[in-house]
């Protein structure tokens, strides 16, 4: 199942919002629509917003590829700062936009037509990489887990988080399609539920053993014995292991430590910020309190009680027991480790 879709100069997203009752497809025939698309949330999960904004930057530079080269060019700067201000986050979302300004770079002595398609190719490039990488990280962890397993999972880092395949639930999905009797403890992850409305979803659909339970039962389950491991997805870690995801991560992560519960953090290399040296720095989006009082919008909430709704959270390295990645298993400590993956090809870190 593709998430997003380049075809005949539009961009295609599933409306995750709309999920499970409705899978539904969004026609962008604009960038700003791409642009809305990420910040409204039709569009979620780190490597998945990364490719939905290249293909967004295709359509900009389709749209003012008539321009003189000098307009061209100061459009696209124009539009790279639009994408960049929806999420603040997800490191992938600039790992993207990147990549795109380094080839407008590369041919900004082309006629702006040409320097279009080179963007098109570009983003068709992260697009297929995105999947060949979800892929190989599917490999990898799969040699994590057990022929027999209880997975605790947080958030969704399926198909729906990624172009296709996924990373924590594409290690899931991989150690299934080999046999393993996976079971997974699905947390609903509040306040969007992407748990209970799009992990869920994903695993009824390839009929993968799953159960959902609130985020405040996954304390029990460890204690009790009922959890082998936890995989989270990431959307940004930094250079000594610290990890930003979805709200309420860094809950798990503490709970898995005291139980000792293994914790592993499934990431593409992309979503290593290789500029940051610690979790601090790490900026935090903070959304609507509409989320927290509102569901589906059903108020659920006393009208004027304030709202403090993080998106994020960021879990120290020392509660991380192994990030995997397409490139290997990495093990703490991190930073000589994650620094290696920004100047040179590892093709497998042993643990």
């Amino acid at each position: 199942m593709r998430t997003v879709i380049w075809e005949q100069n539009q961009v295609w997203v599933i409306d995750q919002r709309k999920l499970p009752l409705t899978l539904e497809y969004k026609k962008c025939e604009d960038y700003r629509q791409v642009a809305l698309a990420i910040k409204d949330m039709l569009v979620r999960g780190a490597p998945a917003i990364g490719a939905t904004a290249a293909y967004g930057m295709a359509l900009a530079a389709a749209r003012f590829c008539n321009l003189e080269r000098p307009g061209f060019l100061q459009k696209m700067e124009e539009v790279s700062k639009e994408f960049a201000a929806t999420r603040p986050t997800a490191v992938n979302l600039f790992w993207a936009l990147r990549e795109i300004g380094q080839v407008i770079e590369y041919n900004r002595d082309k006629q702006p037509g040409e320097i279009s398609k080179a963007i098109l190719q570009t983003a068709e490039k992260i697009v297929g990489d995105d999947i060949d990488t979800n892929r190989a990280i599917g490999r990898h962890g799969n040699g994590l887990i057990p022929p027999t397993a209880n997975i605790l999972t947080h958030c969704n880092t399926g198909s729906l988080a990624t172009v296709e395949f996924g990373t924590a639930l594409g290690v899931i999905r991989t150690a299934h399609g080999q046999g393993k009797k996976v079971h997974v403890f699905v947390d609903e992850t509040r306040p969007r539920l992407q748990g209970a409305r799009l992990t869920a979803w994903e695993l009824v659909q390839e009929n993968i053993p799953a159960t959902l339970i609130p985020d405040n039962a996954a304390g029990m389950l460890m204690k009790d014995g009922r959890v082998d491991l936890v995989l989270v997805g990431a959307d940004r870690i930094a250079l000594n292991g610290d990890t930003a995801n979805k709200i309420g991560t860094y809950n798990v992560a503490v709970l898995a430590h005291e139980n000792n519960v293994p914790f592993y953090v499934v990431a593409p290399t992309t979503t290593i910020d290789f500029d940051m040296e610690s979790g601090r720095d790490i900026t935090i989006e903070e959304r609507t309190g509409e989320e927290v009082t509102h569901i589906d919008g059903v108020q659920i909430a006393p009208q004027g009680i304030s709202v403090y709704n993080p998106a994020f959270d960021v879990t120290p390295a020392r509660y991380i027991t192994a990030i995997i990645t397409e490139k290997g298993v990495i093990q703490g400590p991190f930073g000589d480790k994650l620094r290696s993956l920004g100047g040179k090809d590892m093709r497998e870190v042993k643990p």
